[in-house]
């Protein structure tokens, strides 16, 4: 007895069709999110057997994992363009802060050296550096035409470097009669200092001076018996308004 194959719609799905009802439904559910309702069995059949490669499956999946690779890439970029830029920012600020710090160590330090310098200006100092006093201050005898010394002597080896106690301004610099080449300076505090028997002169009269700044070399000019410095502390330029040198000194710092 002889059998006929089925044919038409009475045929039953094939193999390789069913297999690609499947892949298709999987594809629909990649692309949409959502379980839909594979290919009918008419459709199936109708449909030319075809292979995985022909379902788009692949593609699908090649497209989106490009697009994620794009994203993740972009996010990266992103983000290091953010890092970069917050680099950026803190490096300037960085060098803003080194730059602020800078400048007011510049400013302290330049209001250090004003305030040093200022201190300096009104300051004293002994007219001869290591000396002592040899004479003192109205001591008696007939070296002194008023009786009694008018000033005091320090020592000082001939030549050795005279300056001026304090800050001032030369009103006499020259021959003096008994006080040989001498130097009369009004002090900034409006006294009066004398620098007597000098060698030589290193200053004009008009000209300012600081503490420490040398006016003269020690001698033995004019009314004297051996080198040495002849200092008077006065209220006026004018003889005979002397005050006692050593507390002058003192007062004003000066250890005599």
């Amino acid at each position: 007895m002889a059998f006929t194959r089925a044919t038409g719609k009475h045929r039953g799905p094939s193999r390789m069709a069913r297999r690609s009802v499947g892949i298709a439904g999987v594809a629909t559910l990649a692309t949409t999110g959502v379980i839909g309702t594979l290919a009918s069995p008419v459709f199936a059949a109708d449909a030319e057997p075809a292979s995985p490669e022909d379902t788009g499956l692949t593609q699908v999946i090649t497209a989106e994992s490009i697009a994620e690779r794009v994203d993740a890439q972009a996010d990266a970029q992103e983000k290091e363009a953010v890092e970069a830029a917050a680099r950026v920012k803190a490096a300037a600020e960085a060098k803003r802060k080194a730059e602020a710090r800078a400048k007011e160590a510049r400013a302290a330090e330049a209001r250090a050296a004003r305030e040093a310098e200022r201190k300096r200006l009104n300051s004293f100092q002994l007219p001869v550096a290591g000396t002592y006093v040899s004479t003192g201050y109205k001591t008696g005898g007939s070296l002194w035409s008023s009786g009694s010394h008018s000033g005091i002597d320090f020592h000082a080896a001939y030549g050795s470097k005279v300056v001026s106690v304090g800050s001032g301004t030369v009103v006499e610099a020259g021959w003096g009669g008994a006080y040989g080449n001498n130097i009369v300076i009004r002090m900034n505090d409006g006294t009066f200092t004398q620098y007597g028997h000098l060698a030589s002169i290193g200053v004009a009269v008009g000209q300012t001076v600081t503490p420490g700044d040398q006016i003269g070399v020690s001698g033995s000019s004019g009314n004297s018996t051996g080198p040495h410095l002849h200092f008077e502390a006065r209220t006026s330029a004018e003889y005979g308004s002397d005050v006692n040198p050593v507390s002058y000194l003192r007062a004003r710092g000066v250890h005599v």
